[in-house]
Formats: structure tokens, sequence, C-alpha cells
């Protein structure tokens, strides 16, 4: 937000305009003779308003609404472009540049649903780039913590977990700033992320035991409550404690159904397939991957992966449908690799290395 350091009657007159006051209203709100606001507009940059005077510009500025500084600074921007000068003061963003910064936080989020990293990169770039976090006010470091934060999810997506340009590196750097704007909910939830790469890269018992944690921080929501502790299932399923899984996946399923959030209840139903695929109920797991297949959102390539890879895992586990199981493995690789998903892709690896290794399964 615009603040000025020494008002002229350039200034003067940009304010009268974004308060929409007549040249009379505009003296009795500043106490002052019409015709000083009179002399003010016909000399512009050339005239400085009395130190008293200056002070109550301040605090007329100070004290209007957001829409009025909106205008001030387009009007202040329109009459310097024509020749004007100003000594206006810009520590960050102006606040059209806010609201810009925003709306792209928004479209990076619908970018990145749709797994379109390069439309996600660049609307996130442009601002992470344009200013350092050092010369923002409270505002600018919440956007800054956002699209650090999507930055992350973003790096997550492709896979780069790990690193200076991972997603592990952007999240504890966003964590870093909800921390010092003191918003607790925001630094729960980036520990959640965190907790999520730390299962991605493979140490599922740590991953276990900060989902755990989570599970009941009164910090998050109660949706993001339940993502955790579906998450604790996911984890206990990839370390191989397949029953418990399922039973506590089952418990984090029924909370998103009491939520009426559908899109994480289908994903819950694919975890529980893959639950009961490692615990050798075949049937089982190809019901509840039929359910997730037929509830999840169309239109998010990851999800189709995710799905397809557990609908191909499952299949390769009978011998009877492993041929099928390799087509729709087949399918989810190239989607993946379509998109730039580097984790996925070699998760659809590991699975077919480990059908490879089973060679009496692909002859029995």
């Amino acid at each position: 937000m615009a603040s000025v350091h020494e008002w002229t009657g350039l200034e003067a007159t940009a304010l009268r305009k974004a308060l929409r006051l007549s040249v009379r209203a505009f003296a009795q709100c500043l106490g002052v003779a019409e015709r000083t606001i009179s002399k003010w507009e016909a000399l512009g940059a050339a005239t400085h308003p009395r130190p008293d005077t200056q002070a109550i510009l301040d605090t007329a500025l100070a004290q209007a609404d957001s829409a009025v500084h909106l205008r001030f600074e387009t009007e202040l921007s329109d009459r310097l472009s024509t020749g004007g000068s100003s000594r206006i003061v810009r520590t960050g963003p102006r606040l059209w540049e806010y609201e810009s910064w925003a709306e792209d936080i928004e479209r990076a989020v619908v970018a990145l649903g749709r797994q379109n990293f390069a439309a996600a990169g660049s609307l996130l770039g442009r601002w992470l780039a344009r200013w350092p976090a050092r010369e923002l006010d409270d505002k600018g470091l919440y956007l800054f913590a956002r699209s650090t934060t999507l930055l992350g999810d973003l790096r997550r997506d492709q896979g780069k977990l790990l690193g200076s340009a991972s997603a592990h590196h952007s999240y504890s750097a966003a964590r870093s700033i909800f921390a010092q704007l003191h918003i607790p909910r925001r630094i729960a939830q980036i520990e959640l992320s965190l907790a999520v790469v730390t299962e991605m890269s493979g140490q599922h018992d740590a991953a276990a035991s900060q989902y755990e944690r989570l599970a009941t921080d009164d910090r998050l929501s109660r949706r993001d409550r339940a993502r955790a502790h579906l998450w604790v299932g996911t984890a206990l399923s990839k370390n191989g404690n397949h029953d418990y899984a399922a039973t506590v996946i089952q418990a984090a399923s029924r909370d998103f159904e009491n939520l009426s959030e559908a899109e994480d209840w289908s994903v819950a139903q694919q975890k529980l397939a893959l639950a009961h695929r490692g615990a050798g109920d075949l049937s089982t797991a190809l019901h509840f991957i039929d359910v997730a297949r037929a509830t999840t959102v169309p239109d998010s390539p990851m999800q189709r992966v995710r799905l397809d890879t557990a609908h191909g895992h499952i299949l390769l586990s009978d011998p009877a449908t492993a041929g099928d199981g390799l087509a729709v493995l087949a399918e989810a690789a190239d989607l993946a690799a379509k998109y730039g998903m580097s984790h996925q892709l070699q998760s659809i690896d590991g699975i077919r290395r480990g059908y490879d290794r089973q060679p009496a399964l692909r002859h029995r």
C-alpha cells in the first residue's frame, strides 16, 4: 500500500478525486478554504501544503477504505504518466497488484489441479521474482507464502521432493513466513504437506508418526484432520500393515462422508482398494477400486494416473487379469509421462519390476 512522503497539489487532487468529493466538500473535510484546494489543483506538484495540512492529508488517506486507496493510486498513476511528478513512496505492491496477485494464485490452483505445471509455474514465478520478501508488508507476505506453498505443491507433483529446488525447500520457506505472520492453521497445513513429502521419500514410519500427530491437531480443519487420518492408513499400508491400514482408512472414509467431501471420499476408496490388495483380498480390492473409478473427479490427470496405477496393480496380482493390468499400467505411464509426473512414473516402474520378479505368477 502506498504512503505519501510529502504531499503536493498533485497528490491532494488525486485524493479528492478518489474520495469522489467536490472541491467544496473536500475543503470542508480537511478544514481548509476552498481557494486552497483550487490553488493545489492549479499548481499541482509545484505547490506544497503546510506541515499541519500535510498531517491532515495523511490522516484522510489512512482512514480511507481500500476502494478509495485503489482509486487514489490509479488516479495518481494516470497523472504521473502524463508528465506529473510525485514523492509517493511505495514499499511493495500497489493495491491493484495485490488483487492481480491473488487472482493469479487462484488461476495457479486451477492449473495445478489439471497438472498444467508450466502455466502454474509461470503464474507463481512472475510474483515470487518481483519482490524480495523483506520488502513486503503482511498482506504481501501472506501472498508470497501462499505462492511459495503452491510452488511446493507443483514440485511435489513433479516428484521433486528434496534439495534446493524441491517441494521440501518451498514448504519450509512458506512455513517460516506463516510463522512470522502468526497463522497457526497455515503452519499446520504446511506440516501436513511436509509429512506427505516424507512419505513420498520412502520414510513411511516417520510419515505415519507425523500424520498421527496432525490427525488430532486442532489447528487444522476437520477435513485436513481427516486427510491426515487417511494418510496414516496409506503409510501403514505401504509399510506392509495392510489389515490395520484398511481399518484406519475406513474410519477416514466415514469422516469424509460426514463432511460431504465427495472427492476425498473417492480417494479413500482407492486407498482402501490398495490396502485390501496388500492383504490378499482381491475381490474386495476390485470392489473398492470400481467405486473409486465411478466417483472420481474426471478432469484431474493426477487422479486418473493414481487410479489407473492402483487398478493396474490390483489386476496384476491375479494371473487371470495380469495382461489387463499391464495394459492399464501402460496407459497410466503414458499419461504420467505426458504431464511430467516423475514420481508416478517411478511408482509404475516399481510395480512392473515387482511383477517381473515373480515368474511363477506370470506363468501360472
